[in-house]
């Protein structure tokens, strides 16, 4: 069960942070075959738990919508492979998006294997044209995954999506000019656990920075961008 949490999580986290595009289609992420960049996960103590490595492996056009495959190695504290995936993500018109439902394929089958796996929900969207006291779209996915006969729901809920502010953010990576979007993520495995979110993002570049926090506004997990090449 505590595997299949940490897969969950990570899954929401690169969800929303890593939407990737076409240079020319989208305005915040890079998109070239070859771009790398590297996210660090932190505990709520800011100790250092799981590292992320990225790169884009193949670009390609289909109609008026460009598709990036997108490689995805998450690794624990002591440096073992937790997750090694590859998934799609498209740009069409003025919008990047990620299905959940190709993000979660990849990495519960990763983990798991064969399994009986059934998705519904919406897609996580980001437009372009990002704006101080912008309202974004919800998200949601439904997951039904049997395991030898034993059946597991999990729902996933992300809403309140909104632009906040604008500000300047350094990492390990370089500084970076960003809009900070804020969200309410709730995830029901049995029990319901809600939370809230604050991302930064800056054009050219995607997410720089992400904090969640408990109902109290404490910090419970955090994330930064801690290298990234063209």
């Amino acid at each position: 069960m505590k595997t299949i949490k940490t897969v969950l999580l990570g899954v929401v986290a690169i969800s929303i942070s890593q939407n990737v595009s076409a240079q020319d289609c989208s305005t915040f992420y890079p998109f070239s075959e070859g771009t790398t960049w590297e996210i660090t996960n932190y505990s709520k103590k800011g100790k250092a738990e799981a590292v992320t490595n990225y790169a884009i492996s193949e670009v390609k056009t289909e109609g008026d919508t460009e598709i990036a495959t997108l490689q995805a190695k998450v690794s624990d504290n002591k440096g073992e492979t937790i997750i090694d995936s590859s998934y799609d993500i498209e740009c069409s018109g003025d919008t990047v998006s990620i299905d959940f439902k190709s993000l979660m394929n990849a990495m519960m089958a990763q983990q798991y294997g064969e399994m009986d796996v059934t998705f519904t929900g919406t897609d996580i969207n980001l437009p372009n044209d990002l704006s101080v006291g912008q309202i974004l779209d919800d998200a949601d996915m439904k997951m039904n995954m049997n395991m030898g006969g034993i059946g597991m729901n999990i729902n996933v809920e992300m809403t309140n999506r909104k632009v906040v502010a604008r500000e300047n953010i350094t990492t390990p990576a370089g500084t970076y000019d960003c809009f900070v979007l804020t969200y309410t993520t709730k995830v029901k495995m049995g029990m319901a656990r809600t939370f809230s979110g604050k991302q930064w993002i800056a054009p050219g570049v995607g997410m720089v920075k992400q904090e969640d926090y408990n109902k109290k506004g404490k910090v419970t997990s955090s994330s930064e961008l801690t290298a990234f090449s063209k």
